[in-house]
């Protein structure tokens, strides 16, 4: 019987492959460095060695400023074949709409937004949902966030927004009164926080979350015309939310439930899936509303704006290296095919110039030569150079001297414009300005989101707003009670009620004033969970910690 075992496990190691460095070069020895007998000192010729530390060294990426936590599967987008019940045609000339039943291969990644890449998955954060559909014309990418609206209208806001929701420069300790010293003064957001301090902050898995791409696109016909569009992922898994609580008590158990779940379920066939629709406007400025359909803040009323159903998602493959296909896959709002276009949506605007230049920083100016973010579609282009650049001769085109256009002699040269109809929009002649957009409403929607949450909702949006707004700056703690009063009375008045309860527990705990950085009083940047939470755990882990004897 021990025979037996011994030839199976020698057969085994026999049929397994040879590993070699990245060389190729076959390696005889991994456990053992070079030395001048068995205790060293090392050899300078150690390169086996040199070569293997000096690439782990390296194996990291930077980490993204926003999304920096996140997971992703790969999968087929299916086309309907319609838009509603209408053809996609009468929309659209995008290709990926046409002919039901054309399935599109796709990469997705989820991910938290303003946290590092250590996050805990429970934390009360927008979450992002990327899709990259690799199209017969090239490459285009969705990118948004679960939630449907954002928290600012002007990209100009964007890097101090990002600024206040992430730690205390000085600390490095999350602290909430930073958020919320930003957002009071930032009226637009009393919309976004509604629904971030409500369970729908915290999304119970990837798999049971909406998606959206939250900028207005545009979508061009054959004939030039434009209709401004929104893009909704709905889960046919049904929507899980959690309360503080609840996640609490997950985090305690497990700081990656998120990628997990969504790894073993599509592991054990259980192939998660989202239908997509779309809201389709006429291109216009539509006066008759009472916001800009441009606004990211806004949603569109679904009355006026019907969802329409144009095909589904379905993620059936895991990535077999993490780095090389997630970490390393690249979006970019600006990723768009033939049957689309921008809107002059001013955070689309800022987003497309960032988000690509992010990566080009990120994993360097030949990112798009990586097969994760590499089009499937042919690549013909004098684009070239670089570091780590893998470009093959087919993509230069005929003449590989040539690497530039226009040329008499040879080269690549530009498609024709025939058969693709052009959209010139047109504008009126305006001033050139920096100025916020006529139509802001910054509170109507907040308060109707409010009113259509369910009571056990609004009492977790309460909870959660008041922990936090506590340990406020009384400026900060009247400006806030004032845009949700503004959103709806009974919001501000609870609001209000549940900070001056609150400050009382807090009063009577003996609660200490601190520094600032120092009394984030929850495991969240954005301070919900008890807002004495943290400080006790520090004090805890020290009075709770056990002696020991040096040795």
């Amino acid at each position: 019987m021990a025979e037996d075992k011994k030839m199976n496990a020698s057969n085994e190691q026999a049929e397994r492959e040879t590993i070699t460095t990245r060389q190729g070069h076959p390696v005889t020895d991994n456990q053992n460095i070079k030395t001048l007998g068995n205790r060293g000192p090392a050899m300078m010729e150690n390169y086996h060695f040199i070569e293997k530390m000096s690439h782990f060294d390296r194996e990291e990426v930077p980490e993204r400023v926003v999304h920096a936590r996140g997971t992703g599967a790969l999968g087929y987008f299916e086309t309907y074949g319609k838009v509603g019940n209408e053809p996609p045609e009468k929309y659209t000339r995008a290709k990926v709409f046409q002919g039901k039943g054309k399935k599109t291969p796709v990469l997705v990644r989820f991910s938290t937004v303003a946290g590092s890449k250590d996050v805990p998955e429970t934390d009360r954060d927008p979450r992002g949902f990327a899709v990259k559909f690799y199209t017969e014309d090239g490459n285009w990418d969705l990118v948004g966030n679960n939630l449907k609206i954002f928290f600012i209208r002007d990209a100009m806001k964007f890097p101090d927004m990002i600024h206040a929701f992430k730690a205390d420069p000085a600390s490095n300790v999350p602290d909430p009164r930073r958020m919320f010293d930003f957002v009071s003064r930032s009226p637009e957001a009393t919309h976004m926080i509604t629904f971030l301090f409500s369970p729908w902050g915290r999304p119970a898995t990837y798999r049971h979350m909406q998606g959206s791409g939250v900028n207005t696109y545009k979508w061009i016909n054959d004939k030039g015309e434009a209709f401004l569009v929104k893009y909704h992922w709905e889960p046919k898994q049904g929507i899980r939310n959690l309360t503080t609580k609840e996640a609490q008590e997950i985090q305690a158990k497990n700081h990656s439930h998120a990628t997990q779940d969504l790894y073993e379920a599509i592991e054990r066939g259980d192939y998660p899936e989202w239908e997509l629709y779309v809201q389709l406007m006429e291109d216009g400025d539509h006066p008759e509303l009472d916001f800009d359909p441009l606004d990211d803040t806004k949603l569109w009323p679904e009355d006026k704006f019907p969802w329409l159903p144009v095909g589904k998602m379905v993620l059936n493959e895991n990535p077999t290296d993490f780095h090389t296909q997630i970490e390393q896959a690249a979006f970019g709002t600006g990723v768009l095919v033939d049957g689309m276009d921008f809107s002059d949506d001013k955070m689309l605007q800022g987003r497309t110039f960032s988000y690509s230049d992010t990566q080009r920083y990120r994993i360097g100016a030949n990112y798009l030569q990586l097969p994760t973010n590499a089009p499937k579609a042919k690549v013909r282009t004098n684009q070239a150079r670089g570091m780590m650049s893998m470009r093959t001769p087919e993509e230069a085109g005929g003449n590989p001297h040539i690497n530039y256009e226009p040329s008499m002699v040879g080269g690549l040269r530009e498609a024709s414009k025939e058969d693709r109809p052009q959209y010139r929009p047109h504008y009126d002649a305006a001033d050139v300005m920096s100025q916020p957009i006529d139509r802001t409403n910054n509170y109507g929607q907040a308060g109707e989101t409010y009113r259509a949450f369910e009571e056990w909702e609004r009492e977790e949006l309460i909870s959660n707003l008041s922990d936090v707004l506590a340990i406020c700056d009384p400026r900060i703690q009247e400006a806030m009670v004032q845009h949700f009063t503004k959103a709806d009375e009974d919001y501000g008045r609870r609001v209000k009620e549940g900070i001056d309860a609150k400050m009382k527990e807090l009063e009577a705990q003996g609660a200490d004033e601190r520094l600032p950085g120092q009394e984030a009083g929850v495991k969240s940047k954005y301070g919900e969970g008890g807002t004495t939470a943290q400080n006790e755990a520090v004090d805890e882990a020290v009075q709770k910690g056990h002696e020991a004897d040096p040795y």
